[in-house]
């Protein structure tokens, strides 16, 4: 019983930047209908969709992820820069950023 708490505080806690994007500027985007986090530092920006997503959603991600970097940051993203830590993952990616204006 004393896991229902901790478990609750966490999931209020919302998305958080992987430990390499501490200190990172972090900004809230909706695109297609779709939530994300995005945790800006330097060049590079994390993108985390939150929410639950059924499979066949899950295609369009990738795309929205990039515009909702852009949108945050006021930056282009980079052509095929986008990351992941596991393979076909649309919850959390990484792209580089081109911030030149």
């Amino acid at each position: 019983m004393r896991m229902v708490p901790a478990i609750l505080l966490l999931a209020a806690c919302g998305a958080s930047p992987a430990p390499d994007m501490f200190g990172s500027v972090r900004s809230e985007v909706t695109r297609g209908g779709m939530d994300f986090v995005v945790f800006q530092q330097g060049s590079e920006v994390e993108v985390v969709r939150m929410g639950y997503l059924s499979r066949p959603r899950r295609g369009a991600v990738p795309a929205l992820m990039a515009e909702a970097a852009e949108a945050a940051t006021g930056c282009r993203v980079i052509a095929n820069s986008m990351t992941t830590k596991i393979p076909g993952d649309t919850g959390v990616a990484r792209f580089a950023l081109d911030c030149r204006t």
